[in-house]
């Protein structure tokens, strides 16, 4: 009986962890709506079958899950302080993700209107890295929160700096990213290279999965908890040129990346995936490592 009673307390206690993250899920899904009023999304995805627009959405969706998911993840401190946290730093983390998407937008892809690409144009490659910003920009806020500090107040400033160092290593990212490829991101996925769009894709969602790990576990002190974020960062950021290579030399021999990606008439789709795979699947292997 005793055995009985516990498992329907941990069964009434999961419940309403669930049932508080779906509403800040739908909280997070009302934000988008209300910053992107300028569209209107189910006539985008229904009527008119914007499939680089799905690809944003269900990025946007994938990141918001996984940031939601650093309110709720980590030691129970009491259903009703857990739930209360759940909001905090869910709603916490729908602000952080929302500002993450502006910010790298305004900085990644610079050269041209990311809205107008994926409304106007239906731009795919477009639409998958705005997808990949939003899944990378979770990983960072799920890393950030979870690094909490010891009070409500610490840890919201923890939060709040370590999104911001993981912001800035995104974006330097992808200067790196841009500086190893041996042609103009921005030139080709404005001519609607859906395979540039896919490998740029998955190493942003490399690096997010690095500075997620760099940013997870108790805060320590901002010394501490600075250097070895600091640290694992750079490591990811010293070992990407070495994916690419590996995706290039290995998991494509007697081909290259450059030739099937922008040196045919019709992209290499296959070949951009393969790239993507390489990137993320060394971040989750350098992880595992570390």
């Amino acid at each position: 009986m005793e055995l009985l009673n516990e498992y329907t307390q941990i069964a009434y206690e999961s419940l309403a962890y669930i049932f508080s993250g779906f509403i800040i899920f739908l909280l997070g899904k009302f934000i988008y709506q209300l910053i992107n009023s300028s569209f209107n999304v189910k006539e985008e995805l229904v009527k008119k079958d914007n499939f680089a627009f799905a690809l944003a959405h269900a990025g946007y969706f994938t990141g918001l899950l996984i940031a939601v998911g650093g309110a709720i993840v980590g030691p129970s401190e009491g259903l009703v302080t857990d739930i209360i946290n759940i909001f905090i730093y869910g709603v916490l983390g729908i602000i952080l993700l929302n500002i993450s998407i502006i910010f790298c937008d305004k900085l990644m892809l610079r050269q041209f209107s990311i809205k107008k690409e994926i409304i106007e144009d239906r731009n795919e490659g477009t639409g998958i890295i705005e997808a990949a910003v939003s899944i990378a920009s979770g990983l960072i806020i799920f890393g950030a929160i979870t690094g909490e500090g010891t009070g409500l107040y610490d840890g919201i400033l923890t939060a709040v700096i370590f999104w911001f160092v993981g912001q800035l290593a995104l974006i330097l990212t992808t200067k790196i990213y841009n500086l190893i490829t041996p042609y103009d991101i921005h030139e080709h996925i404005e001519k609607d290279n859906v395979a540039v769009g896919i490998g740029f894709a998955g190493a942003i969602i490399a690096m997010g999965n690095l500075i997620r790990f760099g940013l997870h576990g108790d805060f320590i002190g901002w010394t501490e908890s600075l250097s070895e974020a600091g640290i694992e960062i750079l490591i990811g950021m010293i070992l990407l040129p070495s994916m690419r290579l590996i995706s290039d030399k290995i998991l494509l021999p007697g081909e290259k990346l450059t030739d099937e990606i922008i040196n045919q008439e019709k992209p290499n789709l296959g070949a951009a995936i393969i790239e993507a795979f390489g990137y993320i699947g060394g971040s989750i292997l350098i992880t595992w490592c570390l």
